[in-house]
């Protein structure tokens, strides 16, 4: 048998043999030498058992250093281990997650998966007769170890490389957003009583394994996050076998830790750790004061927390749902009242007394998914909801709300839980109001006889479109249009039926000036791929046109070189073996950066699928060739696609070449201004309201050019709005 069990508190049993020596996880390099060494660690992730055929099994697993973290040299201590043959069938029935064993016997090879998975650059290979594993099941070692079971790092102690655990008090969070992969991703900036503030990433595939943070000044407890430095500053992320619990950050409330995990371990010590961040927290002028605000309370153009109760929801479409919810308070402006069909909506709105009670939430892009999911009557909390006042020329003004998409300000949805402490004043005011609804209903003539609201339009009379041009054309129906014979210019008066794209990140393209070809945008994923693999085995050269210098990198031994010309006309620098985020990072401070990579003895522009040219937040793309960089600058551009109607049909048309005129921005501004986008959500979103009929909807003057454009052979007749302008108040948003 080659796994044996140890027992070192009953000094019985086979022992590790004495001749062996110990060598530690980051020590290990393709040279070590292995005859006569052990390796001891934790396991922290057992794979599934492949099996190839008979008695011929192959097991990978991952083992963490078991070391007092300051006893064991820099470098990374976890490491992936394979098993080969009986040997790792035995070691599956036998060994458990979170033992710790001793290795013998093992051979090591350079690990292919070390840049995905982040693990040590090597790998142990364990296989044949020489191979032993010696097994401390937890409970001998509970047994012989007096310590704490685990030690905590101050935050003022992290060091890059490090595997730690850490407690620590939130001063910013964001909720679980999906990633471009399978994860979900939640960020957080936690303190301690060192004052060190750091960034903390935590990757999963399961919701529920995020932390449940619900306020800035909850307790955050982390075990095995990974330390690294990025953009300047020390930011944990979760590694294999992480775990995690929060709790109420206000002193005096039960310790109760929040977590999905069925075992987890809480002694006594962490209770007087708890209290001890709680009560530091609360002397300290760094938190900032709760961003809740109650309905009665809300004002125009303001961006708030609301904690509230569901009434009841409805899917408008594939990037928008309707919310409607209370929290017992009557807001001092009229609500706007979002129609949609009965039998669209889920859940109820009789419990209120009428519609100044109810507010309406449109959720839009990437929060939808958890607005589907909820279930009326859920008690939840709303971040950085904006409160939009939609004015007409013949209605009243109306405050609508909206959950814009992305993550900025810890925008997002939380359901609470019904006994949370946060819930008490909203349940008090619910019942009362509640107490009062059923009062009123021994008369009921008052609450049928009042006019029900419905979705602010703009006026049919005032346009929310209207022409720039000069033309002295005669205003035709659609159908005039389409019948035509191109080219032509027409003046037509219509609605919008519907428009692409829905997420409107997506019609930011780039364009050639010269061919008008389109191109879309990369993610940050792509690109940080394409860099990624420029920094390979980089090597750098003195160059005769330029003096070099060198800075230190994200990763120990890692060199970034700053090549700055002699020339002074233009004041460019020239970047070398960075990754995306170092660009970026270096990029706020120096501006006019471009990314190089060596081609032999010269220096070459990276691929063209990435940008030219860095300043600050802006990123210029390009391809082809010119003199100057040997790259053809790319422009921005705004590409939709309408679907107008009027009494005689309806017309697909393209808003291109004058979209900035129409949206009254420019494209490049677009690009890296979170209020431009939303100004454009907000105009579409005026124009084709969700839920809406196309009898609410306002009109729009417009000027219409057809033409022809020839491809393949083939020609196709194209329609597209030019000389427009949108209308109408642009609420502009005072946050990102």
């Amino acid at each position: 048998m080659q796994i044996r069990v140890v027992d070192a508190a009953a000094n019985a049993g086979p022992q590790v043999p004495a001749h062996l020596q110990r060598i530690f996880i980051p020590q290990l390099t393709l040279s070590s030498i292995c005859t006569h060494k052990f390796v001891k660690g934790k396991v922290i992730q057992k794979c599934p058992l492949v099996d190839l055929d008979k008695d011929n099994y192959i097991l990978k697993t991952v083992i963490q250093e078991h070391k007092p973290q300051h006893d064991v040299p820099p470098g990374l201590t976890d490491i992936n281990v394979i098993f080969f043959g009986k040997l790792a069938k035995e070691f599956l029935e036998t060994v458990q997650q979170e033992d710790v064993v001793v290795l013998t016997g093992f051979t090591i090879g350079r690990s292919p998966t070390a840049i995905k998975d982040g693990l040590h650059s090597c790998y142990l290979q364990l296989a044949g007769g020489e191979a032993h594993v010696y097994s401390l099941s937890p409970s001998v070692i509970v047994t012989v170890n007096p310590k704490p079971k685990y030690t905590y790092t101050p935050l003022k102690d992290l060091k890059p490389g490090m595997i730690v655990n850490i407690y620590g008090v939130v001063t910013f969070f964001k909720q679980p957003f999906r990633t471009k992969g399978t994860d979900y991703c939640s960020t957080l900036k936690i303190t301690d009583e060192s004052s060190v503030k750091i960034g903390c990433s935590v990757f999963s595939e399961k919701v529920e394994e995020h932390p449940k943070v619900f306020k800035n000044g909850d307790i955050i407890r982390l075990h095995r996050v990974k330390v690294q430095f990025f953009n300047g500053s020390v930011n944990v992320v979760t590694s294999l076998g992480f775990s995690v619990l929060t709790f109420d950050g206000s002193v005096g409330t039960p310790i109760v830790p929040c977590t999905s995990s069925r075992n987890f371990h809480f002694s006594e010590q962490d209770k007087q750790t708890v209290e001890r961040l709680r009560q530091w927290a609360t002397n300290q002028a760094l938190l900032a004061a709760p961003s809740t605000v109650q309905l009665a309370h809300v004002q125009p153009s303001m961006y708030f927390d609301l904690t509230c109760q569901l009434l009841a929801k409805a899917k408008m479409d594939g990037s928008c749902t309707l919310l409607k919810v209370w929290d017992g308070t009557r807001c001092a402006h009229p609500l706007l009242n979002v129609f949609v069909k009965p039998e669209a909506l889920e859940g109820s709105v009789n419990v209120a007394s009428g519609t100044d009670l109810v507010a309406n939430v449109l959720v839009y892009d990437n929060h939808v998914e958890v607005a589907q999911e909820l279930k009326p009557g859920t008690f939840l909390r709303i971040y950085n909801l904006h409160a939009i006042l939609q004015t007409t020329s013949t209605t009243p003004s109306h405050l609508c709300f909206h959950l814009h998409g992305g993550t900025s300000y810890g925008r997002g949805l939380r359901v609470l839980p019904k006994d949370s402490l946060d819930l008490q004043q909203l349940h008090r005011t619910l019942e009362l109001v509640t107490t009062s609804c059923e009062e009123a209903l021994d008369d009921p003539v008052d609450i049928w006889s009042t006019p029900p609201e419905s979705l602010s339009v703009i006026c049919p009379f005032s346009p929310a479109a209207v022409r720039t041009c000069d033309h002295t054309l005669e205003q035709v129906p659609l159908s005039n249009v389409k019948s035509c014979t191109p080219p032509r210019l027409f003046h037509v008066r219509a609605q919008v039926r519907s428009f692409q794209p829905r997420r409107l990140y997506q019609a930011l393209k780039l364009r050639c000036p010269h061919c008008r070809a389109l191109f879309d945008i990369p993610d940050d994923e792509a690109l940080a791929s394409v860099f990624q693999k420029a920094i390979r085995g980089v090597r750098f050269g003195s160059l005769s046109w330029a003096a070099t210098g060198f800075l230190d990198s994200s990763e120990t031994g890692r060199k970034i070189a700053i090549h700055l010309p002699n020339w002074d006309k233009e004041e460019l620098i020239f970047l070398e073996g960075a990754t995306l985020e170092e660009v970026c990072c270096i990029s706020k401070n120096l501006s006019n950066i471009v990314p190089v990579r060596s081609c032999g003895e010269s220096m070459v522009p990276m691929d063209l699928s990435v940008p030219f040219l860095f300043q600050g937040k802006k990123r210029h793309y390009g391809s082809g060739r010119t003199p100057i960089l040997g790259i053809q600058p790319l422009q921005y551009a705004l590409l939709m696609k309408m679907e107008l109607e009027d009494e005689s049909g309806s017309l697909e048309t393209l808003l291109w070449d004058d979209a900035e005129k129409f949206f009254q921005v420019t494209a490049a501004d677009v690009a890296v201004s979170q209020e431009l986008q939303n100004k454009i959500q907000w105009t579409m979103n005026r124009l084709c309201p969700p839920g809406s009929t196309i009898a609410e909807r306002p009109w729009l003057e417009l000027c219409i050019a057809v033409y022809t454009v020839e491809e393949g052979g083939r020609s196709t007749v194209c329609y597209q709005v030019l000389n427009t302008e949108s209308t109408g108040p642009h609420v502009t948003p005072a946050q990102e």
